[in-house]
């Protein structure tokens, strides 16, 4: 029986909807703090965090509260007038993160196709590089979404094929190389570089320790802005509430999304300055649910959650003792080369080829032990439970894990 109500929703899934995702053969129903339950209850970690959306932990209470309160008041006006939340989440918003101003959207690719057009625009209207010319410069392994102006930023056959022709004006440079964005800023026409301070879905990859900073010094030397896209390492997922405080240095253009609701509600922001912000005038550029009431209330809810909570703390601190734990065990692991990260976003590598099943094979035993992740790029597993985990939780994650993989050793 238990296996037949699993059937049923993945049979379902696939007759009626389009076969654009790959999930684990798990089908969950509810889900409480670090944990969630499938149909049949089961109990798992979750160290997905619906890529690291819901840092806050699944339904907190606070944003469940906020989320209610504001559904039975006020849902959505669209920008043809004013609401009396919007102007209170961006003062809330700009305050937090110290910046400006905030452009409000619903999802991480519409925060970055946001942040590409507000560079463009500076690129003209303040930097004055010649109409249609100006350029933004990607890296390799860099994801930021589906839409047309996301992909064609990317070097990954899976997002590319056969959805041609491209976006003009992008150059891919090759990540954690600074000698290549040197060359590249050379060029007059470069209106941005937008880069995630540790790729996410290209397998959790950390550049050096001086890359970002180099970087953002190297744009700054040539008038281009610096875009952050912090979707998902944003929001305390490495320990800092943003990446880039790791290193000291304010992002000319920061984008924030997943997190920024707790995974509650589709809330994304674009956060910069005057000058910046400003070149887009009325009509420009938005969003029928962009800056909805609702969703300015949730994200203030799912802000305060991470501030009230010490979560910066917690996800640095537990995301050390999942190393080192985890640590332990590759030293003498032949099926794992390596474990990477900061604060809780992390990642092992399987010791097999990109086009194996092996780490699919090893999510499988993990979900069958207790615990759902997800295979990256092939042989890459990430984990990113919510960041409300306690010492405990971890111990006994890492246990879960460490018994999974022995089945392969």
């Amino acid at each position: 029986m238990s296996l037949d109500k699993t059937d049923f929703y993945i049979d379902l899934e696939d007759k009626y909807g389009a076969h654009n995702y790959h999930p684990l053969p798990v089908v969950l129903e509810r889900g409480e703090g670090i944990y969630v339950w499938d149909v049949n209850d089961k109990k798992y970690f979750d160290f997905l965090s619906a890529y690291s959306a819901v840092n806050q932990g699944h339904c907190h209470p606070s944003i469940i509260k906020a989320l209610t309160d504001q559904s039975k008041k006020l849902t959505l006006t669209s920008r043809a007038f004013y609401n009396n939340v919007l102007g209170e989440y961006e003062k809330f918003i700009t305050d937090f993160f110290g910046y400006e101003r905030v452009l409000p959207m619903n999802t991480g690719v519409e925060g970055g196709e946001t942040a590409v057009k507000l560079a463009r625009k500076w690129a003209y209207e303040v930097k004055g590089v010649v109409k249609n010319k100006a350029k933004i410069i990607f890296v390799t392994g860099n994801f930021w979404g589906r839409t047309l102006a996301a992909i064609s930023s990317s070097n990954d056959p899976s997002s590319t094929t056969n959805f041609g022709p491209f976006m003009p004006g992008y150059e891919i440079i090759p990540y954690n190389d600074i000698d290549a964005l040197k060359k590249s800023l050379k060029d007059p026409n470069v209106a941005a570089f937008m880069v995630e301070p540790i790729q996410g879905e290209a397998g959790v990859v950390v550049p050096d320790d001086s890359y970002l900073k180099q970087a953002f010094d190297l744009c700054k030397k040539n008038n281009v802005l610096f875009i952050a896209d912090e979707v998902q390492t944003g929001i305390a997922r490495t320990g800092k509430m943003i990446c880039c405080d790791h290193h000291d240095f304010k992002p000319d253009i920061l984008i924030l999304g997943k997190a920024l609701s707790g995974g509650v509600f589709p809330v994304s922001a674009v956060l910069s300055t005057h000058e910046i912000m400003l070149t887009i005038k009325p009509g420009e550029h938005g969003s029928t649910y962009g800056g909805n009431p609702l969703g300015c209330k949730v994200a203030i809810a799912a802000l305060k959650v991470i501030r009230d909570e010490n979560l910066c703390e917690n996800s640095l601190l537990m995301g050390n003792l999942f190393r080192e734990e985890l640590n332990k065990y590759i030293e003498k692991s032949k099926i794992v080369k390596l474990v990477r990260g900061k604060g809780l976003l992390n990642a092992i590598v399987i010791n097999d080829s990109e086009d194996s099943d092996t780490a699919w094979e090893i999510c499988l035993k993990l979900k069958e032990n207790g615990l759902l992740a997800k295979p990256t790029h092939g042989n890459i597993i990430r984990f990113a439970p919510p960041l409300t985990i306690n010492k405990a939780q971890i111990i006994k994650a890492v246990d879960i894990i460490i018994s999974s993989l022995k089945y392969f050793e």
